[in-house]
Parts: C-alpha cells; sequence; structure tokens
C-alpha cells in the first residue's frame, strides 16, 4: 500500500469511529468502577420495610413479584435470589433487600442516569445487529493501530527501529497482570 493510502485508511477509520471509541472508552472506565459506585443509576429514595417471609424453599418468581407489588412496587421484575440469608429483589426501577431471619430490609427506588445508562449498554448489549457492528468496529481499531504502526516512513522514530519495542511492552503488560492476578 502507498504511504498516502495507508495514512488515508487510517484517518479516515478514525475520524468514523471517533464517537464510538470515546463512548466505549469513557462507559468502560465506568464499568470498571461499577462495584464501588453505580453509575448507571442514582437513589432518590430508601425505605425501611419489615415483612414476613416465607420459607426459602418457598420463595420462587411469583413469590417474588406478589412480594413486590404488595409494597407498592409496580415495575418489571428482573430477578430474585437468596444468598448468605438475605432476599434480594431486582426491579427495573427498585431493589429490595430483606434480612431472612428478621424480616427487616429496605427499598431502594432508582432511575438511570441519563446518557451514561445508555453509554454502558454499549458494553452490555447482545443484540445480533450490535454485536457484527462491534465486531467491524474491533477489526477497524486492529487496522487502526496497524496502520498507525506503519505509517511513518523512515527516521529514528519507525516501528522497525523503535515502535515494536513499545508495541511488546504494551502486550506484555496486560499478560503480565493477567499472570499475577491468576
Amino acid at each position: 500500500m502507498k504511504q498516502v493510502t495507508i495514512r488515508n485508511l487510517h484517518r479516515d477509520l478514525g475520524y468514523f469511529y471517533i464517537g464510538l471509541i470515546i463512548s466505549f472508552a469513557f462507559s468502560g472506565i465506568l464499568m470498571n468502577h461499577r462495584e464501588s459506585w453505580h453509575p448507571e443509576k442514582y437513589t432518590i429514595e430508601t425505605k425501611a420495610i419489615e415483612v414476613k417471609l416465607p420459607a426459602e424453599e418457598k420463595i420462587n418468581e411469583p413469590f417474588a413479584d406478589s412480594l413486590g407489588k404488595a409494597l407498592g412496587i409496580d415495575d418489571k421484575i428482573r430477578r430474585h435470589n437468596v444468598k448468605k440469608g438475605t432476599f434480594k429483589i431486582s426491579f427495573e426501577k427498585h431493589d429490595v433487600e430483606i434480612d431472612m431471619e428478621t424480616g427487616k430490609g429496605e427499598i431502594v427506588s432508582f432511575q438511570k442516569t441519563p446518557i451514561i445508562s445508555q453509554m454502558m449498554k454499549l458494553h452490555k448489549n447482545t443484540s445480533n445487529w450490535w454485536i457484527y457492528y462491534s465486531d467491524i468496529f474491533g477489526i477497524s481499531l486492529i487496522t487502526i493501530a496497524i496502520t498507525g504502526a506503519i505509517m511513518i516512513p523512515a527516521g529514528k522514530f519507525t516501528f522497525k527501529r523503535r515502535g515494536w519495542k513499545l508495541a511488546i511492552a504494551g502486550l506484555l503488560f496486560p499478560l503480565l497482570f493477567l499472570f499475577l492476578l491468576g
């Protein structure tokens, strides 16, 4: 490929995907810290409750749904579970946690954070069209990386003289991190 063609391909793919690159990077940072704080939603109200719960084996989705309705929650149930003595129900706009022994708990009402919650869906979306678009985006990022590496034709900062060392360091760092975590 001629130098001008590589540079043009690199530039045009960069321009085309700049919005998606920024959105993915920003929402990726938020996803990395989702256990510390919940960027997707913010709490509107927290209300203490006390209910009488049946034995754990009698807790199922219809029970969770009817309990939600009895507590004044009218949005769609997403999931429920009992773990470590706590009954949890997740609704679209509410979370309920109840201690299995005491029946004491709370209802947390929340709203989706505008823009941020939609951006974070980019990382979670599994619809067919989005998977294909993300695959094309991934291939384009590889193309941007390769064309960026070979764009500089001569001198001491070329990929051949210096760039390959940095590229290997860039590959080794996440691998080393994975081995240390594993």
